[in-house]
């Protein structure tokens, strides 16, 4: 059985590593190179990096910074934000990432997931979805669905996150970092339910972001929600919890995951 990786996102505004509750009330949580190298000392199995300024503002992606961050670590670095182009995802690679992370763009133009995917291999492409549940009008238990977001949880688009992830496999997408709106920042663990939804869907990798609080939530996401990969940010930003206690929990349940020997827990 493949090894499940514990990936810290580090979301990027101003050149500062931010964080916030439901992609709002933003707070400076340090430079994104030292804790990207900070994090590969640690035990990190890959980092995300997403600009989460540009698709808002219309700009690419700040590809010195990009460079820079690259050179402070010696795992997979995937980097979202501002890709909207075949040519802008190769000036991304080219500044270093091993995988981009497509949003936005995709949702504007999905063909742009099958045309990067056919220029630079399904692997390098990472679709992001950023969903939030909403009440069906009608059933006799309103689970309700979830709607995929765009431009940082900014903009409805209509589209049920699941078919939308269903589609953007099947245009190339190699993998899919599926990141729960209602859970972001919240601490009240990831949502299980929506990444069961889609794992079950899909045959690529499933990356659970939004809403952890500790260890348990890892372990449940990957348990009960079926992810490959759990990714957070503030726990690990805060030192609440280290890489490697995560990892230590998940072993302890059974799950397979990469050892760094010498590492505190």
């Amino acid at each position: 059985m493949l090894s499940r990786r514990v990936i810290p996102c580090l979301d990027v505004a101003g050149g500062r590593v931010v964080k916030g509750t439901r992609f709002v009330d933003l707070t400076d949580e340090g430079d994104p190179v030292e804790l990207a190298a900070r994090y590969a000392a640690e035990g990190a199995d890959e980092i995300v990096y997403l600009d989460i300024g540009a698709a808002p503002e219309g700009r690419g992606t700040l590809l010195e910074l990009v460079q820079r961050t690259a050179r402070s670590v010696f795992i997979p670095l995937t980097v979202g934000g501002g890709v909207r182009s075949v040519r802008e995802m190769r000036d991304v690679l080219r500044a270093g990432a091993d995988k981009v992370s497509l949003n936005s763009a995709a949702l504007a133009d999905p063909t742009l997931i099958n045309r990067c995917a056919a220029r630079f291999g399904r692997q390098a492409v990472v679709v992001a979805i950023d969903a939030a549940r909403e009440p069906d009008p009608v059933g006799p238990d309103r689970q309700g669905h979830w709607v995929a977001y765009a431009r940082g949880g900014r903009d409805h688009t209509g589209l049920d996150a699941v078919a939308w992830a269903q589609r953007a496999v099947e245009l190339g997408a190699g993998e899919l970092l599926v990141t729960s709106i209602d859970r972001d920042g919240t601490g009240a663990g990831f949502d299980a339910d929506l990444l069961r939804a889609i794992s079950a869907v899909v045959p690529v990798p499933v990356i659970a972001s939004g809403g952890a609080a500790g260890p348990d939530d890892f372990v449940r996401a990957i348990r009960d929600g079926g992810a490959d990969a759990v990714l957070a940010a503030s726990i690990f930003h805060r030192r609440i919890y280290s890489i490697s206690a995560i990892k230590a929990a998940m072993a302890a349940a059974g799950l397979p995951v990469r050892v760094v020997t010498g590492q505190a827990a």
